[in-house]
């Protein structure tokens, strides 16, 4: 059975495949795959008799064995059409609204089509997108130099960005001026950007080129893989169709002789979005890179020329981001905490594998003033569930595995004399299953872990079975957005036999378990199965709800389970009879209270607080200016802000304040050369503390303090009786 961990949306493709190597749990890499011969200028795309085939074992296996057991009906049918609209033309910029109403014949004619093989309206309506998009794009490119002339940046519009309530323009010339503020949108962005006058036409004529280029070569399996996903999809996100090309893909992703930058890429209307990092690998270890930021440009080495990369498939972008180890590439990104376009940021990165010795979980000691005393906290950062599981079936003694490792971490720690100890595992994207049930022992005495529930509705549970030692001191779980699939089956273990404090943010919610299915052409990806917790709730869409919520560092919108169209709904079954492991429960309204009282004067945390308020603000903006003036002083506002939140920690701390925000990138270069910092280790070691680490350090000390006192306060009454 394969599960597939905090999985992305389809059209993705993994640049590092370690971890989905370390177990049986990985991604799909469902990019749009092309075929290297390109068609004419334009001609109809036909279905093949192979796709006919796929199509009626595609919906026998959905309707058969997904968890969600849906019917391909008349209302899916329609579902399936408006799917399928949206995922050729989301942006509403090629389709009339006469197109869409000559469409609606097919709404509820697609399921019986389907079943008998018929793709005749899949085709047909990509047929129709198909030559728009050529047409438009050939317009483009011919009227590019003349149109970028004739723009005015003086004249007050603006350009919305919620395209969800777009409506379908009813004339060519509505069209045509949804179009002409695209490509003022473009021009102004790279003007801001410090793109000199003159090479911008040039480059936005290259990216159209490139754009026309890759649509000519669409090919009939491209039709029907985006056709299939239009209704996969809807069954849930993590169901996809895979075509030939793409399992090539899903298994050359699988082979440990790619290197690149460890990072999961998506595709999200005409940019390369950044879904995750790969733990330890080079992004992650650069620090520069982030999930949601948006990659706009790569160059090769340390000067190598930028190429802009917005409209490039995914597949085109991915080879120029991987690489020989050892080589650098620069990415262009628009960050993720940026509304526009015009904010620019080059990040350069190493190219590396992700070793698992890299990825193994690793340790260290906080030492928390507290009063006149030192209270020391041992952490170990667990970045992903992994097992060498080949080592393992060739009976290996010492194979590496999540569970081997901690356990050895948790006596080397409980040797030093710490006082509890803090599990972190923030980003970690999930892995073995077995894992976490493991990890989950070295917790308990025994008792059962997790709850799978098939499509069949049959229910098995899996856990600890023997009594074994344990550590048994006090334990505090630090999750946030990114932590998915394993870390929440431990984490939702951990709080529901009262064992641990969760703190963080609520986890990714990904709860479903995925499984692969050959077709007569390509296979699909299918959710058979969903994870519950022994408390009966599921971990699907809204994951682990911490007992201390800290600050969220991620967008909700962006990231996470609940961000994903058509996700399975959280639900819940009968529960599990469990012993608790104490009244933590009780100890929380303290707790809580604590930390209120020390996060409300403690800089850094205001500081992450102030900048989740501003993100939440500019969420918010939904159009933006086409004045320049205009799109300049909302760029000045938005820097204005982020630089009196960081002057506010600064005076907080003492620090001196800042005129700009660059003096702060300047200021921290200085600070590097003069410490001579040269290696990932030393730059890690002069990193200022983790205030979120710190902060869960802190809940643990409240926690032990208040259990000791409870545990005084009865043996004093015993006492007295």
């Amino acid at each position: 059975m394969l599960e597939i961990p905090a999985a992305p949306r389809s059209g993705t493709i993994i640049l590092n495949p370690l971890r989905y190597i370390q177990s049986t749990f990985g991604l799909a890499a469902t990019a749009l795959l092309l075929s290297s011969q390109a068609l004419p200028a334009w001609s109809l795309i036909e279905y093949s008799p192979a796709q006919r085939d796929t199509v009626i074992e595609l919906v026998e296996q959905l309707q058969d064995r997904h968890y969600a057991k849906l019917d391909y009906d008349d209302e899916l049918s329609a579902e399936h059409l408006d799917s399928y609209i949206d995922s050729l033309d989301s942006g509403k910029m090629f389709f009339l609204a006469s197109d869409i109403e000559e469409f609606e014949q097919y709404r509820t004619v697609m399921d019986d089509q389907v079943k008998e093989g018929k793709l005749d309206a899949g085709f047909a309506i990509f047929n129709r997108f198909h030559q728009r998009l050529q047409d438009r794009l050939n317009t483009t490119i011919d009227t590019l130099p003349d149109a970028v002339a004739a723009m005015d940046f003086t004249v007050d519009e603006t350009i919305s960005l919620d395209t969800e309530s777009r409506q379908w323009a009813k004339t060519q010339q509505e069209l045509d001026d949804r179009w002409r503020k695209q490509l003022k949108n473009q021009v102004l962005s790279l003007k801001l950007a410090d793109k000199p006058e003159d090479e911008i036409v040039p480059t936005l004529e290259k990216r159209y080129k490139r754009q026309l280029k890759s649509v000519t070569q669409y090919n009939n399996q491209d039709v029907f893989q985006i056709y299939a996903n239009a209704l996969t999809e809807l069954y849930d996100p993590h169901t996809n169709y895979l075509s030939p090309r793409s399992t090539e893909n899903f298994n050359i992703n699988m082979s440990l002789s790619l290197e690149g930058i460890g990072a999961v890429l998506q595709m999200e209307d005409e940019y390369t979005k950044v879904s995750s990092l790969v733990a330890k690998g080079p992004a992650d270890k650069q620090g520069e890179l982030h999930p949601a930021d948006r990659i706009v440009a790569v160059g090769q080495g340390e000067d190598g020329p930028l190429e802009d990369v917005i409209g490039w498939r995914l597949d085109e972008v991915v080879e120029l981001i991987r690489g020989k180890k050892d080589t650098v590439v620069r990415l262009e990104v628009i960050p993720a905490k940026s509304k526009s376009t015009d904010e620019r940021k080059v990040i350069t990165i190493v190219r590396n594998k992700v070793k698992l010795e890299e990825q193994s979980a690793q340790k260290k000691i906080l030492e928390i003033p507290n009063g006149d005393d030192i209270v020391k906290v041992g952490v170990i950062d667990i970045p992903a569930f992994y097992i060498d599981f080949d080592a393992m079936r060739r009976n290996e003694k010492d194979y590496k595995s999540t569970t081997r490792d901690v356990k050895v971490l948790l006596q080397e720690l409980q040797d030093e004399g710490v006082d509890g100890i803090v599990i972190d595992l923030r980003n970690n994207g999930g892995g073995s299953l077995q894992e976490a049930n493991e990890l989950t022992g070295l917790f308990i005495e025994y008792g059962p872990t997790v709850q799978i529930r098939h499509s069949s509705r049959r229910v098995w549970r899996d856990g600890k079975r023997l009594k074994s030692p344990y550590y048994d001191g006090p334990l505090v779980v630090l999750v946030n957005r990114l932590s998915a699939s394993a870390s929440e089956i431990f984490a939702g273990a951990m709080q529901d036999y009262q064992r641990a404090i969760i703190v963080g943010d609520r986890s990714f919610g990904k709860g479903t378990v995925q499984t692969l299915i050959p077709l007569t052409e390509g296979q699909l990806k299918i959710t058979e199965s969903k994870f519950y917790r022994i408390s009966g709730e599921s971990t699907q869409h809204r994951g682990v709800v911490p007992d201390i919520v800290f600050p969220s560092l991620y967008d909700t919108e962006e990231i996470g389970e609940s961000s994903l169209d058509h996700a399975l709904s959280w639900d819940n079954i009968s529960p599990i009879r469990h012993s608790d492991y104490g009244d933590l429960a009780a100890l929380l309204p303290a707790i809580q209270s604590q930390f209120d009282e020390r996060s409300g004067h403690n800089p850094d945390f205001i500081y992450l607080e102030d900048q989740v308020a501003l993100a939440q603000q500019t969420r918010k903006i939904k159009e933006l200016p086409l004045k320049e003036s205009e799109r300049i002083a909302l760029r000045d506002s938005q820097e204005a802000k982020a630089l009196s939140i960081e002057n506010k920690r600064r005076k907080a701390t003492g620090e001196e304040l800042l005129t700009s925000l660059e003096d702060e990138d300047e200021e921290a270069l200085e600070e590097d050369e003069l410490a001579g910092i040269d290696s990932e280790e030393e730059k890690e070691e002069e990193e200022a503390d983790d205030v979120l680490l710190e902060e869960a350090g802190h809940v643990l000390i409240d926690a032990l303090l208040l259990s000791q006192r409870g545990i005084a306060l009865n043996q004093e009454k015993e006492s007295a009786r």
